[in-house]
């Protein structure tokens, strides 16, 4: 496997990813497959009020210290994990996606998080946390354009950091 070129969406620069060789693909759950498009976009950006979510399981040891930080501690950073089951949780967790001005992605077991791509679906900017993540199609995609990418050691920050972007630049993510 040295010598081969691997297609992976876990793209760990500290495991088996070889950037330059190995291509990054992106993690992602089909949500219809009737309808793919079914429930793209979200609201406009003047209608989210919230600064920043985070709506999912506990995967991993960064979900926990999200919750440390900011679990009903703020309320521009609403951190809601873990999620219940059920099709009521899958509607709220969507509105939130649909709702916020960014999306907090931490990696979960591995570096990588299908929360980039809906986030990107529902047009939430997202907020990849994740130390040694190769984003997806790096190479062609100019990823700062479009997300916020932060060290894992950022976490209490999150909010300043979120904040001191401006509207204009938020707008153009």
């Amino acid at each position: 496997m040295e010598h081969c070129i691997k297609a992976l969406y876990n793209t760990d620069v500290t495991a088996s990813f070889k950037i330059g060789r190995d291509v990054s693909l992106p993690e992602c759950y089909a949500r219809s497959a009737r309808n793919p498009l079914r429930d793209l976009r979200g609201k406009p950006a003047f209608e989210r009020h919230i600064l920043a979510s985070y709506a999912g399981n506990m995967h991993g040891y960064l979900c926990k210290i999200l919750l440390e930080y900011w679990n009903n501690k703020d309320a521009d950073m609403k951190i809601l994990a873990p999620m219940p089951p059920g099709i009521a949780s899958k509607m709220n967790y969507i509105k939130h996606m649909k709702s916020n001005k960014y999306c907090i992605c931490p990696k979960g077991y591995e570096v990588n998080n299908p929360q980039v791509v809906e986030s990107i679906f529902y047009e939430c900017v997202p907020v990849i946390i994740s130390d040694n993540f190769v984003p997806p199609f790096f190479e062609v995609l100019d990823w700062e354009a479009f997300s916020v990418i932060v060290a894992e050691k950022v976490i209490p920050d999150l909010k300043k950091i979120l904040a001191a972007i401006t509207d204009e630049k938020y707008r153009e993510l």
